[in-house]
């Protein structure tokens, strides 16, 4: 059961920041309570107290110049254009603090992969995060992001400034691209998404096939060194 000593009312407007509701305590000691999926907040004079079975969701957000954690993302399309969807994963030392997975329509690979890290970046700013290390497995667009490839391509280029802009409300942030395999809940993430809702009468191929390319539908070559 963590307990943060610190300020309640800066505690307090950290969380609402992050948005989670505050509730009035239950007794004359408590000062206000918040929740968050498996956790309870309950602030105490000069104290938080954090119960639950999933702490980290809050703790994060409460502890003094926010927290740190690794990011995974990944999107997925079959049939490029296709039915698309994303996937996530926020890490920190405590083990996962949160995961997401939903189909986005259809659109490209490429476009599904922005998505996905656009996701990634807003969930890890709800959950007051600090300093992130983001880790995919598209090389076009980390080295896009990190303006090392430009794009022809209208909405990839929007993509990219939103992706951008969220970047700047860290503190500190690095983007690596990985292999495959080790992008592998965030793939699975996406891939149940899409899995869930869309099961062809006859799919013979795999969604590797539209992943493995680096052109946009209208022809244009997505990623270009600058």
């Amino acid at each position: 059961m963590p307990t943060i000593e610190c300020d309640t009312t800066t505690a307090r407007e950290r969380l609402e920041a992050a948005g989670v509701d505050i509730e009035p305590g239950n007794t004359d000691h408590e000062r206000w309570r918040a929740r968050r999926q498996g956790a309870t907040a309950v602030a105490y004079d000069g104290k938080v107290v954090v119960q639950g079975s999933d702490p980290t969701t809050l703790t994060l957000a409460l502890r003094d110049g926010g927290g740190r954690a690794h990011v995974y993302f990944d999107g997925a399309s079959r049939g490029n254009p296709g039915p698309a969807a994303v996937g996530w994963a926020i890490v920190s030392s405590d083990g996962i603090v949160a995961e997401g997975g939903e189909q986005i329509g259809e659109t490209t690979n490429n476009r599904a992969e922005y998505n996905a890290l656009i996701r990634a970046l807003q969930a890890a700013r709800n959950y007051g995060l600090s300093e992130l290390d983001l880790r995919g497995d598209s090389e076009l667009i980390i080295k896009q992001v990190r303006g090392e490839w430009d794009t022809n391509n209208p909405h990839l280029k929007e993509n990219r400034v939103e992706a951008r802009e969220l970047l700047t409300e860290f503190d500190r942030w690095s983007l690596e691209h990985i292999p495959r395999e080790i992008n592998e809940r965030a793939d699975a993430l996406a891939n149940e998404a899409l899995d869930d809702s869309w099961r062809p009468r006859s799919w013979h191929g795999n969604e590797r096939a539209a992943r493995d390319t680096d052109f946009e539908s209208n022809g244009d070559i997505a990623g270009t060194i600058r």
